[in-house]
């Protein structure tokens, strides 16, 4: 069997990371007996330097044509000046809208080894932590209309939240589906207190999960969610909200573990074809310095493999390379404790690399 793969590199440490991943990918798929076909395409900054556009038609055509798209990172103040709809992220915004991919998965694990990276004290993380983010991805405030106008004689500037009920049904049934494969526990955040767009996702997720009677559903309101967060972080299993409550809470839970560099996504819609790519940014302030973590980038291919590929062993197998690669020592600097030695960027592909030899 052999995958087609687009990968667009990006921008900052795009490149470094997406080296790693796919170093990882393709020995991962020899010892499991597949075979992997990579294309390159453009998207953010690269796409704009090269062809004025932050999203080149081309690149949606070869994404559709794949089995699954790996994303290293988009942006950077080089493109900061730019119109809104011509900035790297609205190339990115709009490839996820052209894929029809409105769920993005985002885990975060608190691996035993980098218990000290946490800024959380120990005993709040002392029974571990694995949870879900569910966000909703192509709707809401990110997607709603927006302008500028005149109020009063002064400038005033509006953002809409909007969603139709499909949209909140269709993330939810992801979220619920999910759950059912876990621990059982869905907790749907919202401002229902305040926003009517919250109230109709409050019930619309109550009603479906009458479709779901062994998933226990809890909901909380996002300001008490992110407070819980850090408070205590393992009552929380599966969260499934909104674009820009998921957009926050996930980049919150991305601290408990250590580091943005340690946290996958996944972006899944209708079909197969899914959309993967690390939380953190393009990082340029370090781009070229073989400074950056390629963890995220790493556990983004072994989502890729268990969600788009159907190759379980493959994900399972990269996931132990990773968590035992943190057990023998190594380090990139963003989780590295003060004085410690660090690994570079490519140190640290290759130690996961050897580790998957040694499965």
């Amino acid at each position: 069997m052999t995958y087609k793969i687009t990968v667009i590199e990006g921008d900052g440490i795009g490149p470094e990371i997406t080296r790693q991943a796919v170093s990882v990918l393709q020995k991962a798929a020899g010892l499991c007996g597949f075979s992997v076909k990579i294309t390159k395409a453009l998207l953010g900054g690269e796409a704009i330097d090269q062809t004025e556009n932050p999203l080149p038609e081309e690149t949606i055509e070869i994404c559709k044509a794949s089995d699954a798209v790996f994303l290293g990172a988009v942006g950077g103040p080089k493109w900061d000046g730019l119109p809104g709809n011509m900035r790297p992220e609205a190339g990115l915004l709009k490839l996820r809208s052209s894929l029809e991919l409105f769920a993005n998965l985002r885990p975060a694990v608190a691996y035993p080894a980098l218990r000290a990276a946490s800024p959380l004290k120990d005993e709040l993380l002392k029974d571990g932590l694995d949870l879900l983010v569910v966000r909703e991805l192509t709707g809401g405030i990110y997607f709603g209309e927006r302008g500028r106008r005149h109020v009063n004689g002064e400038e005033a500037a509006f953002d809409t939240e909007e969603y139709l009920e499909s949209e909140i049904r269709r993330v939810s049934k992801v979220a619920f589906e999910l759950a059912e494969k876990r621990s059982g526990r869905l907790c749907s955040v919202d401002k229902a207190n305040v926003l009517e767009s919250s109230r109709l996702w409050r019930e619309t997720v109550t009603a479906l999960s009458k479709e779901y009677p062994e998933v226990l559903l809890s909901h909380m309101y996002v300001d008490n969610a992110a407070m819980q967060l850090i408070r205590n972080p393992g009552q929380f299993d599966v969260i499934v909200t909104n674009n820009m409550f998921g957009d926050i809470l996930s980049d919150e839970s991305a601290i408990i573990t250590g580091s943005l560099g340690m946290l996958p996504s996944a972006s899944l819609g209708g079909t197969q074809l899914g959309l993967y790519e690390p939380v953190h940014g393009s990082a340029p302030d370090i781009a070229g310095k073989d400074m950056a973590n390629p963890i995220a980038a790493i556990l983004s291919v072994a989502m890729m493999l268990k969600y788009s590929l159907g190759e379980p062993a493959a994900a399972g197998m990269i996931e132990k390379a990773v968590e035992h690669a943190l057990l023998s020592g190594a380090r990139t600097p963003d989780i590295a404790k003060a004085g410690e030695a660090a690994s570079g960027t490519r140190e640290m592909g290759e130690r996961i690399v050897k580790e998957l030899d040694l499965a």
